[in-house]
């Protein structure tokens, strides 16, 4: 602690630091390093999540809105929807898929677009799974048309867990948003 003099300058010999408030010094300045560490990490986490959901959503829209025919033959071989609905899911699925990515990359409505992503990416989970358990060999569609393939179930099990991966990514973004950047969060 320094002491004004009695002239009211500062004397360095009255200047002394305690042993014990130099280590209390240090153990805060550690700590505050600690979080500030924890909070970078968890921000670069919340950044990936955002950018990277924002660049899936919108390479599969683009990739769906080129090809209606072959988007819609995709939706068919689910066996789900009738063709009339699956021509509109063909339609629609690729500019709302845009749409989605845009908002999460602008930063726009940023929790409720990353909870529409969760709730969209489960339902993609729900379809493919009932493909799989109903021994239906499809073309998922995913990102646009692959063609239809002979898949094993490695290959339905592998496109599920990606899917699951995708809607942890999401859940991250509704719980810890990555709010710098965004418009309208």
């Amino acid at each position: 602690m320094v002491r004004p003099s009695a002239g009211g300058v500062m004397n360095s010999s009255s200047t002394s630091l305690h042993p014990k408030a130099a280590l209390e010094f240090r153990f805060v300045s550690e700590n505050t390093m600690r979080r500030s560490r924890k909070t970078m990490a968890l921000d670069a986490m919340s950044f990936f999540a955002r950018f990277f959901m924002a660049y899936i959503w919108i390479s599969a829209g683009i990739s769906k809105t080129g090809s209606h025919l072959e988007t819609a033959q995709s939706v068919k071989a689910y066996e789900i929807f009738s063709d009339t609905w699956a021509n509109w899911i063909s339609i629609i699925i690729g500019p709302l898929e845009i749409a989605g990515g845009v908002l999460l990359l602008l930063g726009i409505f940023l929790r409720k677009a990353s909870w529409v992503s969760t709730f969209v990416m489960v339902l993609f989970i729900v379809g493919l799974s009932q493909a799989w358990a109903r021994g239906l060999s499809i073309d998922c569609g995913c990102f646009g048309p692959q063609g239809i393939t002979e898949n094993t179930a490695a290959d339905y099990a592998k496109v599920i867990a990606r899917d699951i991966v995708f809607v942890v990514l999401s859940l991250w973004t509704v719980y810890r948003p990555f709010k710098k950047w965004a418009l309208y969060a």
